[in-house]
């Protein structure tokens, strides 16, 4: 019998080396077979080269960035469609017109590839950092310490569509999407920070330089403001709005008051006193965090403990907590909160009463709202769950310990080490709620009519947002 099995071993070798015959590849794969990292299991599943740093799903394509290269995957079938040695990558564009951003730190200029193809569309060899928007790309060049433009590009666009002049830019203004002075988003363990992919651009955003903040708008390139702020203050643009959020340290405890002005013409637009909104800490009020919110909206505590939702531009109250409540995840439009009870996450229109849906869930659960879904992570069991935000329709539900790296306009792609793959919404035929415009970026004021006419809020605060009435939608 050892007979036999030593010459039937030499013959498949012998087959193998003659190319007539090699099972061993598919004997390996059938031993290094990755166990289904969800029940039920996903469309597909593919290990990558590298553990994921951001995952972004870019039309057709699945964007990976790893420490040392990115790849794009077919959506359709997780198959590689091309790979590149980078230390950086971000996605720009909608579902339409996306492109990936791609360069070396420490080394100036960038790369515009199409995720499909990896092509590269348009290569730039002096900027500095980059900013990437659903609507539209911002880089930086410097040709010294004090001197810096700032220039806007339609994501597949050639030519800029605005520059404007910053003097300098922050020592941590380097490589893709830098901080700049805005909100800080909420987290939640098992699901990606950047789980919602590119947002459209807000109105106004806040460059840090040299202690100063830079207010530039979004449309136009023209810088607003210049401003220092006082010892006991915070600057941030949050809806159109210049913040000054100051924390005074009186009687062992922090007292906060926010002034928020019209950048272009730096009069007050509403103040508010009380509302911590947690940018200090401990050590004597000092400020070093921006405010949490999203998009447009503030995220405070109020003096009695209860948590609150501020309409950036206005100062509205849109959504008080109940005592006992804890809120896990906000946009323009919807509040999603665990209960008092801690035995169910609740849905509600902000700037309303209207409870939209409630969920059980324990009292650890994690959540995250994007365009297309609100997804949904829960412990012991283990559950991933994708869910229309406006009926809490079920779109996907699974048993599993992998975490939502990214969602699209039908699926989401899930991951657990090198181990990713994809989940398709609505299995029993049904399809996530599209978002409003191109990215779902409403404007301030919630559900209402915005400033300017009634855009219901999905424009932005000077409509820019929207085509023109008889124009080309964007």
């Amino acid at each position: 019998m050892r007979g036999g099995l030593l010459l039937g071993l030499a013959v498949v070798v012998a087959l193998a080396a003659t190319g007539v015959w090699n099972p061993f590849p598919g004997l390996w794969d059938w031993v290094d077979r990755s166990e289904p990292i969800s029940e039920p299991d996903v469309v597909w599943q593919q290990r990558v080269g590298g553990t994921p740093r951001s995952v972004t799903i870019a039309g057709d394509a699945v964007v990976v960035e790893q420490r040392t290269r990115v790849e794009a995957r077919s959506l359709a079938t997780g198959s590689q469609l091309w790979e590149r040695k980078a230390d950086w990558a971000a996605v720009a564009g909608g579902d339409r017109d996306p492109v990936v951003a791609v360069g070396k730190l420490l080394v100036k200029g960038y790369e515009l590839l199409d995720p499909t193809t990896g092509v590269t569309r348009r290569r730039d060899d002096d900027a500095v950092a980059v900013w990437t928007y659903r609507n539209l790309l911002l880089d930086a060049r410097c040709t010294d310490a004090t001197d810096c433009t700032l220039s806007a590009w339609d994501p597949r666009g050639t030519t800029p569509l605005w520059t404007a002049f910053l003097p300098g830019v922050h020592s941590g203004l380097l490589a893709d999407n830098p901080g700049l002075r805005g909100t800080r988003r909420f987290t939640a363990n098992r699901i990606d920070d950047g789980v919602a992919g590119a947002e459209a651009a807000p109105p106004l955003l806040g460059f840090p330089v040299d202690g100063r903040v830079h207010v530039v708008d979004t449309a136009t390139g023209r810088v607003l403001q210049n401003v220092e702020p006082a010892r006991d203050e915070r600057l941030s643009v949050v809806g159109g709005r210049l913040l000054r959020i100051a924390a005074r340290s009186q009687d062992g405890a922090c007292y906060f008051a926010i002034s928020a002005r019209d950048p272009a013409t730096g009069q007050e637009a509403w103040q508010r006193a009380g509302i911590n909104l947690r940018t200090a800490d401990s050590a004597g009020c000092v400020q070093r965090e921006d405010p949490q919110g999203a998009r447009n909206v503030l995220i405070g505590v109020a003096p009695d403990g209860r948590e609150a939702v501020i309409d950036g531009y206005d100062g509205r109250l849109l959504w008080v907590g109940e005592s006992g409540t804890k809120l896990i995840a906000v946009d323009d439009r919807l509040a999603m909160f665990r209960a008092a009870d801690k035995r169910s996450v609740i849905a509600r229109e902000l700037g309303t009463e209207k409870v939209l849906w409630t969920r059980p869930a324990s009292g650890k659960a994690g959540a995250a709202l994007t365009p297309y879904a609100a997804v949904v992570a829960d412990e012991k069991p283990a559950r991933l769950a994708a869910l229309d935000p406006r009926t809490g329709r079920e779109l996907a539900v699974l048993r599993t310990s992998a975490n939502a790296l990214a969602v699209g306009s039908q699926g989401m792609i899930i991951g657990e080490g090198r181990e990713i793959g994809y989940v398709r919404f609505g299995a029993s035929g049904s399809s996530p709620t599209r978002p409003p415009g191109n990215g779902g970026n409403p404007g301030p004021g919630g559900p209402g009519p915005g400033p300017g006419g009634p855009n219901n809020g999905d424009c932005g605060p000077k409509g820019e947002l929207c085509p023109e009435p008889g124009g080309k939608d964007g």
